[in-house]
């Protein structure tokens, strides 16, 4: 009878921190957040604007992974990608202006692919004084549009929420019209969580109303004390807080985000201190209970 090989035993110490490094969650997730959680990185224009290998570095250094984008920085699109794999960063989703999606869609669709992003949207409609029905409906019909441009190659188009649209429509918003009114296989949204809250509205609420068209999330706390209620879609950007610091109830928003399995959470934080507060908000998600 042929022996077997014996194989050295694994002391149980090697055997603990064999099975500690399998299950050791990542950045920013924990027992109830599963994530995953990127990093806006508009959140560090002040640094990028400086110096972007530092920025990048800076990024690395929070030990996110997924990273959504804001411009390029002067940078040509396959340089900056270039860049930022190079760091183990993965570039997920973009934002671009709107004028570029009403008249060139296919020039966003191209920059998209060189930067190798799944996601392009868009965080703002130019509009005169209130958000109105026309400015709306015209939208929607330029949304359609550019999905439909992104999709034939393989990019999917969403809008992210800034907090005017939520004028009254009816007995809903212009929030509603512009997600009926927009292809839910071509259209996908974004939530800011402070541009639903800021206006007077429940971002849970809102996310189970539409469940399937928030596929992204921009995770955002608003300070205490700072009045709601204003369809401005602007605040002070010092207003951002670090995530469970600020008026948010980040266990019923992230289990609604949970519900509907929205795909891709990334932190934005625009304040000045943004640097110092994004491990702590990270620290947050890795410890929040839902």
């Amino acid at each position: 009878m042929k022996r077997l090989p014996v194989l050295p035993a694994l002391s149980a110490a090697a055997l603990l921190l064999a099975g500690c490094a399998t299950s050791t969650p990542a950045t920013g997730t924990g027992p109830s957040f599963k994530g995953p959680v990127g990093l806006q990185l508009y959140s560090l224009r002040a640094q990028f604007t400086k110096s972007v290998p530092q920025a990048i570095e800076l990024a690395k250094s929070y030990g996110i992974h997924d990273v959504e984008l804001a411009g390029t920085y002067n940078l040509k699109p396959e340089q900056f990608r270039e860049m930022l794999t190079a760091a183990g960063l993965n570039p997920v989703s973009g934002h671009f202006g709107y004028d570029r999606y009403k008249n060139d869609p296919e020039s966003v669709a191209l920059e998209a692919k060189a930067l190798g992003l799944k996601y392009a949207g868009v965080a703002w409609i130019p509009h005169d004084g209130a958000f109105d029905e026309a400015e709306c409906r015209d939208a929607a019909v330029t949304f359609n549009k550019a999905g439909a441009v992104l999709a034939s190659h393989g990019i999917q188009f969403f809008y992210h929420c800034h907090g005017y649209e939520f004028e009254p429509f009816g007995s809903e918003t212009l929030m509603d019209l512009l997600i009926h009114e927009t292809d839910p296989r071509l259209v996908a949204f974004q939530m800011d969580t402070t541009w639903v809250f800021f206006p007077g509205q429940d971002p849970a609420a809102w996310l189970r109303k539409y469940p399937g068209r928030w596929q992204l999330m921009h995770l955002k706390d608003l300070k205490k004390g700072v009045a709601t209620g204003s369809l401005s879609g602007g605040t002070d950007p010092n207003n951002d807080v670090v995530l469970g610091t600020g008026q948010l109830d980040w266990p019923a928003i992230l289990k609604a985000a949970k519900e509907v399995r929205v795909k891709y959470y990334f932190i934005e934080d625009e304040a000045a201190t943004a640097p110092e507060q994004i491990p702590q908000s990270l620290r947050y998600l890795e410890q929040v209970r839902f």
